[in-house]
């Protein structure tokens, strides 16, 4: 697996935003309907910390949750929510990695928040994600959905100019890690899916200094910042770089520094 689909997490990092980060997982819940199983089961892939997998217990109270990521620091952090929840249900996480995980039961949920765009080639898992979707059941995503927007277009000028093209070539996410809407309508209607499939732009309000820096450090700088981490004189100067390119592009005003943020979203339902 390539770098680029491995990067080393850093919780502690990822959840400084937290709240921007957990708004769309709850708009996207919203639009799930009824699940069919009593208790249901449910899969969350890229759980993460596991921040955002309670509010499944809390939407669904008894089911019986799992949530799946590849990434040690994150599952360590998932300990402190596994075990029953209060409803009479159960939270538990546990070791996979999307680029191969196959279902091994039937869901009534397969639900996945802000991870799939780190996973090559997520478009030819759906088929066997969807049959493992119980009657009546649904699968639910959300992904970002600006690879174009200046906060990743400049990080990949970045990484291609001289000083650092043998370093990050390959490393970053592809333009291509996230797919037009209406392909993934298609992919899910086609297998017979009641499908909706919408975006939302988020004005992302972010305070402190570097705002916007501060938060691709959690998500889609993590690739450099793997690549780099066994050279921290390279690695510092590259975050230096990108940082005043993203001041220009980002300006700061009094009441902050606006990021606006693209999301996609799909909830499909499998006939009952």
């Amino acid at each position: 697996m390539s770098a680029a689909a491995a990067p080393a997490w850093d919780p502690g990092q990822y959840l400084r935003h937290a709240e921007h980060r957990a708004r769309p997982f709850t708009e996207l819940l919203a639009r799930v309907p009824e699940l069919p199983g009593a208790p249901a089961r449910i899969a969350d892939l890229g759980c993460g910390p596991g921040n955002v997998t309670v509010q499944l217990a809390e939407r669904w109270p008894t089911a019986r949750i799992t949530g799946y990521d590849n990434s040690p620091e994150m599952l360590a952090k998932t300990e402190a929510h596994t075990g029953p929840t209060a409803g009479g249900g159960r939270l538990d996480f546990a070791h996979a990695d999307l680029t191969d995980w196959a279902p091994t039961e039937t869901y009534d949920l397969i639900v996945s928040n802000a991870a799939l765009q780190w996973v090559p080639g997520h478009l030819d898992a759906f088929p066997a994600w969807l049959d493992a979707v119980a009657p009546g059941g649904t699968f639910a995503f959300q992904v970002p959905n600006n690879i174009d927007a200046p906060l990743h277009t400049l990080m990949r000028e970045l990484a291609a100019t001289a000083r650092w093209k043998d370093r990050l070539d390959g490393v970053l996410r592809r333009e291509d890690s996230v797919h037009p809407p209406l392909l993934y309508l298609d992919r899910l209607a086609r297998q017979g899916y009641e499908t909706d499939v919408w975006e939302t732009t988020y004005m992302q309000l972010l305070q402190g200094e570097d705002p916007v820096l501060d938060w691709s450090k959690g998500t889609g700088l993590r690739p450099a910042l793997t690549a780099l981490a066994d050279d921290p004189e390279a690695r510092d100067a590259f975050v230096a770089e990108y940082r005043d390119l993203l001041r220009r592009a980002y300006p700061t005003a009094p009441y902050g520094t606006v990021l606006p943020f693209r999301r996609l979203f799909a909830v499909a339902r499998k006939a009952a």
